[in-house]
């Protein structure tokens, strides 16, 4: 169930997209990362220098939909980036029902082929839209996750989702989508530093319907902009964390990740 998306080559409207998302960050700067060996910063194809920090990003097809920005601003910050995000899934809670119990058996099986495979330094975990169940079986798994990637040498982020359009599917589950990411919170807190919480709602805000929150028109999942908007925002706040300076938004928005199939799929607009 784990899905991993390849970036096509640009095309002129795709460019046009990555400018929009510059204006809107309000960002233009001509800076870019360290020069020295390491990661390229996709940007100028100057060598950045390379931090040692490795992220793995897990979530569902919300994260998915950030995982090509994510990654370009990541790389251009000299971060290794491994999207591991899972289109229709991507959970590590049971709630006991068989879908969540199916998904979080694969989610956590991948988890461990990729710890053991990519060896991350940091674990960023964006609370998914199917993280149903009670509040002590979401505490229970995101303090397994917590144990997890200490035992691997790791320190675990967890992100709170964005707001999106509650439809018929979700609409048995909004009581449950509410309380994942306040357990999330309170797990990380009592980690005694193992484990971060992100509030994202510093990006998004908490009304799926207002412009700040820039979901699709699925009403559920981003375009460009708001992947761009995600990145600067995660990898500025990682930075923080991890100690390194984040690359200027100039050096990776513009590049090939905006011409990932999965935006063309959402209908996002030029």
């Amino acid at each position: 169930m784990n899905s991993r998306h390849k970036s096509r080559p640009r095309s002129p409207r795709h460019a046009l997209s990555t400018v929009t998302a510059v204006a809107v960050l309000g960002l233009t700067t001509a800076g870019c990362g360290e020069q020295g060996t390491g990661t390229r910063d996709e940007g100028n194809g100057n060598p950045t220098t390379s931090t040692g920090a490795k992220v793995l990003w897990l979530g569902d097809s919300i994260a998915g939909a950030e995982a090509p920005a994510l990654g370009a601003a990541l790389k251009a910050s000299g971060v290794e980036f491994e999207n591991s995000s899972s289109d229709g899934g991507g959970t590590i809670v049971d709630s006991g029902e068989k879908i969540t119990r199916m998904i979080s058996a694969e989610t956590w099986k991948q988890l461990r082929k990729d710890i053991e495979s990519f060896r991350p330094t940091v674990i960023a975990y964006q609370v998914t839209t199917y993280d149903w169940g009670s509040p002590d079986q979401q505490r229970a798994a995101y303090e397994k996750a917590v144990d997890t990637a200490e035992d691997a040498g790791a320190k675990l982020v967890f992100v709170s989702p964005p707001p999106i359009k509650i439809d018929a599917f979700y609409g048995p589950h909004e009581a449950q989508m509410r309380t994942a990411p306040k357990a999330a919170a309170e797990v990380a807190g009592k980690s005694g530093g193992t484990a971060a919480f992100f509030d994202a709602s510093q990006v998004w805000g908490t009304d799926a319907s207002a412009a700040k929150a820039q979901r699709a028109a699925d009403g559920i999942h981003n375009c460009q902009q708001g992947a761009a908007a995600f990145a600067k925002w995660f990898t500025d706040k990682l930075g923080e964390q991890e100690n390194f300076t984040p690359a200027s938004v100039d050096s990776w928005a513009r590049e090939s990740w905006t011409g990932d199939e999965r935006y063309d799929k959402l209908g996002c607009a030029a």
